[in-house]
C-alpha cells in the first residue's frame, strides 16, 4: 500500500486553520457509538465522515488527517484511496473502484467477478489488515456502505458533500469558511504583505466575497500573483462584477466568482489549454496529455500546468502519482465542461481527443518495445522515437503503466462511448494496451484488465459489424471466464463467438470458427461431459483438416483421444491417438510424436493389448531420445516398468526403472552446492 503524504489546497496554499476540525477527526475515531453504548459494539469499520461543499478544502483535510494517523502508527498497513465520483458528475461504478482497491492491496482480483464477488474478496482481503481508507467524493450512502470493512481495526474516512444518511454511526465533520485569520494567511501568499497592509478592509471584504472557501481564496490569490500590479481593491470589483461574455454567466457561487477572475486574466492561448483539460481521463493530466490535447511541445505544456498550479487551477496528484502528475479540482471540472461546450467547436474537440489518445497509443507501444530484445524490429521502431516518448528501461515502463493505467483504460472507455467517431483510435488504444500488460504482467496479472478491454473490442466491434472483431473477443471473454471456474458463461461467449466468426470473411471453415469450435469442446471437456467434447473437437478438426494445419489436427486428434479415454470408448480412443501421433510425425514434430505415442500406450493397456503397448513405448522412448527430452524419456521407461510389472516381466521392468532413475540423474546439473534438478 502506498503512504499518503499531506496534500495541501491547490495552487498558492497549504492547509491553513482547521485545527478545530481536525481536533473533532481525532476524537470521533474512539468516541462511542450507539451499537457501543448498547452494549454491542458492531464488527465493522468506524466511518468519519469530511462534509463540506467542492472548494471547501474537504479533501486537503482529509489528506492532513490521514497524514497524521499514519504517522501515529496506528495503521501500519497505510493508505488506500478511491474516487468515488468521475469528472462530470457521473458515480463510479462500485466494480470499479472494488478491483483499484484490491490492486492497491496487491491482491489478485478475479476477471469478470461481479460486485458482489470482488467486495467479498475486499472484505476477505481486508480483514487482516490495519489500514485507513479515504474514498473521496462519495455520492451516496449506497456507494459508501459496500465498501466498509468488516473489521474494527481499519478506519474509514469519506469526504462528500452532504451527509450520508443510511450508514451506521456515522461521524460528520461539516466544513464551512475558513476563519478569517486564517483565509487572510492564504490571501496573503498571493498579494504579499503590503498589499494587505495598504487596504485591509478590502481585503476582508475580498474573503468574504470567496465565501471564505479556500479554492476561492487561492484563485483571487493567484490573480494578484500573476498581477503585481493591481490592487485588492480591483480584484474586488472584478470578482463582484462578472463579465458575462465569458460564457460563465450565471455561475455565481464564490468559486466560480474566483474562477472567472482569474479565467479572464488569461491569455487566449492559456484559456484555451485550461479548457480543453477537461478531455483528460479521470481528470488525471500531465504534460504529454496536455501537449497531446493542444498540440503544443512538451516543455510548453509542462510549462502551462505548473503556471496553472500556481494559479490555483490544478492540483497536484495525490501521493502515488507519477510525477509531474496534476488534477482538476472538483470544484472547477464543471466550469471547464461548460467552457468546452461552449467555446470549442466539436471539430475541434474531436480532433483534440483524437491528439491524445494518439500519444497514449504511442507511449503504450514503447512500453511494450522496452522489453523486445535489442536489435528486434520493435527496438529498432523505439529508437527512431523522440527521446521524451521512450522509457529508460523495463522497470521504468512498468512503473509509468501502473502509475497511468487507470487513466488509460478511460482514455479507451471515454473513445468507446464518444459514439463511433474515433473507434478505429479506440481499436488501436485498446490493442496497445493489452500488448503492453501482456509484456509487463503474465496473462494471469493481465486478466482483469484484459476482461474489461475485451468487453470495449466487443462495444465497437458490435457497433461497427465487424463480425471478425466480435468473434475474437468473445473468444478472450470466454477464455478468461473458463480459467476464472465460470464454464457456463463461457460456453455462452464461445457459442456466440462461433456465430459471429461463421459471418466472418472466413465462414464456417474459417480459422475463428474453428478456434471457437475446439473452445466449446474445451468448455464440455471441463465439466466433464466427455462425449460432447469429443464431438465437437471432431467439427474442429474437420475444419482444421481442410485448412492443412497439421500441428492442429495433431493436437485436436489427442484432444479427442484424451476425451474418448474418459469415456472408455478404447477402439476409438486408439484411433485418435493413432492419428495424433501420425499428425505429429508429418509435421516433423518427434517430441509430440513420442508423447502421443506414449498416450497411445496407456490406452492399449487399458485396452488389454499389453504386447501392443509395449511395442507404443519402445517407439516413443526411441523418439524421445532422438527429440532430446529427458524428462520425457524417464517418464516414458517408468510407464514401460508399469506395463511389464503387470505382464510378470519383473527383470525387465527393473531394467527400465534402473535406466529411469539413471536418466533422472543425467538430466541434473551440480554446482558447487550439490545437485539441482533441471
Amino acid at each position: 500500500m502506498t503512504e499518503a503524504a499531506v496534500d495541501g489546497s491547490p495552487g498558492l496554499g497549504g492547509l491553513l486553520g482547521r485545527q478545530s476540525e481536525l481536533a473533532r477527526l481525532r476524537a470521533d475515531i474512539d468516541g462511542a457509538g450507539l451499537d457501543t453504548m448498547a452494549g454491542r459494539p458492531a464488527p465493522r469499520s468506524r466511518v468519519l465522515l469530511v462534509a463540506g461543499r467542492p472548494g471547501s478544502g474537504r479533501t486537503a483535510l482529509a489528506e492532513e488527517f490521514a497524514q497524521e494517523q499514519l504517522a501515529t502508527g496506528r495503521y501500519p498497513d497505510g493508505l488506500l484511496r478511491a474516487r468515488l465520483t468521475d469528472p462530470g458528475g457521473e458515480p463510479v461504478p462500485l466494480e470499479r473502484v472494488t478491483r483499484e482497491l484490491l490492486t492497491a492491496l496487491d491482491v489478485p482480483a478475479p476477471a469478470g467477478a461481479d460486485e458482489d464477488d470482488l467486495t467479498d474478496v475486499l472484505r476477505t482481503a481486508l480483514a487482516g489488515h490495519r489500514a485507513l481508507l479515504l474514498l473521496d467524493d462519495v455520492k451516496d450512502a449506497g456507494q459508501l456502505a459496500e465498501l466498509i470493512p468488516d473489521t474494527r481495526d481499519c478506519l474509514v474516512l469519506a469526504v462528500s458533500r452532504g451527509p450520508l444518511t443510511g450508514i451506521p454511526d456515522v461521524r460528520p465533520c461539516t466544513l464551512g469558511a475558513l476563519d478569517p485569520s486564517a483565509a487572510l494567511s492564504l490571501l496573503r501568499r498571493g498579494a504579499g504583505e503590503i498589499r494587505i497592509t495598504v487596504d485591509p478592509t478590502a481585503a476582508d471584504r475580498l474573503i468574504v466575497a470567496c465565501g471564505g472557501l479556500p479554492a476561492a481564496v487561492v484563485l483571487a490569490a493567484g490573480w494578484l500573483a500573476m498581477r503585481p500590479e493591481s490592487t485588492i481593491a480591483e480584484a474586488l470589483a472584478k470578482i463582484t462584477r462578472p463579465d458575462d461574455a465569458d460564457g460563465l454567466g450565471g455561475a455565481e457561487d464564490p468559486v466560480a466568482l474566483a474562477f472567472r477572475l482569474v479565467y479572464a486574466a488569461l491569455p487566449s492561448g492559456a484559456a484555451r489549454t485550461l479548457r480543453l483539460m477537461a478531455l483528460a481521463p479521470s481528470g488525471v493530466l500531465d504534460a504529454h496529455t496536455v501537449a497531446a490535447l493542444t498540440g503544443c511541445a512538451l516543455g510548453a505544456a509542462r510549462g502551462a500546468l505548473e503556471n496553472f498550479a500556481l494559479l490555483g487551477l490544478v492540483r497536484p496528484a495525490p501521493p502515488g502519482g507519477e510525477r509531474g502528475e496534476y488534477r482538476v479540482p472538483g470544484a472547477l471540472d464543471p466550469l471547464l465542461r461548460i467552457l468546452l461546450r461552449t467555446r470549442e467547436r466539436p471539430a475541434e474537440v474531436l480532433l483534440a481527443r483524437a491528439r491524445m489518445l494518439e500519444r497514449a497509443v504511442r507511449r503504450l507501444r514503447a512500453c511494450q518495445a522496452v522489453t523486445e530484445p535489442l536489435g528486434s524490429p520493435a527496438r529498432q521502431w523505439l529508437s527512431g522515437l523522440p527521446a521524451a516518448l521512450r522509457f529508460e528501461d523495463p522497470a521504468d515502463a512498468a512503473r509509468w503503466l501502473a502509475a497511468r493505467l487507470p487513466a488509460l483504460t478511460a482514455a479507451a472507455r471515454m473513445a468507446v462511448a464518444d459514439g463511433g467517431d474515433l473507434d478505429t483510435l479506440a481499436r488501436r488504444l485498446i490493442g496497445a494496451l493489452a500488448g503492453a500488460l501482456l509484456a509487463h504482467r503474465d496473462r494471469d496479472g493481465a486478466a482483469p484488465e484484459l476482461y474489461r478491454l475485451h468487453e470495449l473490442v466487443l462495444d465497437v466491434a458490435t457497433r461497427r459489424g465487424l463480425a471478425g472483431e466480435r468473434a475474437a473477443a468473445l473468444l478472450g471473454l470466454g477464455d478468461l471466464d473458463l480459467a476464472a471456474g465460470r464454464p457456463v458463461l463461457a460456453l455462452e461467449r464461445y457459442r456466440a463467438a462461433l456465430d459471429a466468426a461463421r459471418a466472418d470473411r472466413g465462414g464456417p471453415d474459417g480459422p475463428l470458427a474453428a478456434r471457437a469450435l475446439e473452445s466449446v469442446g474445451d468448455t464440455y471437456a471441463e465439466l466433464a461431459d466427455w462425449q460432447r467434447a469429443a464431438d465437437w473437437y471432431g467439427r474442429a478438426l474437420a475444419i482444421q483438416q481442410s485448412r492443412d494445419e497439421p500441428a492442429a489436427v495433431a493436437r485436436l486428434h489427442g484432444r479427442i483421444g484424451a476425451a474418448l479415454t474418459r469415456t472408455r470408448h478404447w477402439t476409438e480412443a486408439l484411433r485418435a491417438w493413432r492419428a495424433a501421433a501420425a499428425a505429429h510425425r508429418r509435421g516433423g514434430d518427434r517430441l509430440g510424436q513420442a508423447a502421443a505415442l506414449a498416450d497411445l500406450a496407456t490406452v492399449q493397456e487399458y485396452a488389454g493389448r499389453p504386447q501392443e503397448a509395449l511395442r507404443s513405448g519402445e517407439e516413443a522412448l526411441r523418439l524421445a531420445g532422438e527429440a532430446g527430452d529427458p524428462e520425457l524419456a524417464v517418464q516414458v521407461r517408468l510407464l514401460l516398468a508399469r506395463m511389464a510389472e503387470r505382464m510378470g516381466r519383473m527383470a525387465q521392468a527393473a531394467r527400465y526403472r534402473a535406466a529411469g532413475s539413471g536418466a533422472a540423474l543425467e538430466s541434473s546439473v551440480v554446482t558447487e552446492d550439490g545437485p539441482c534438478e533441471t
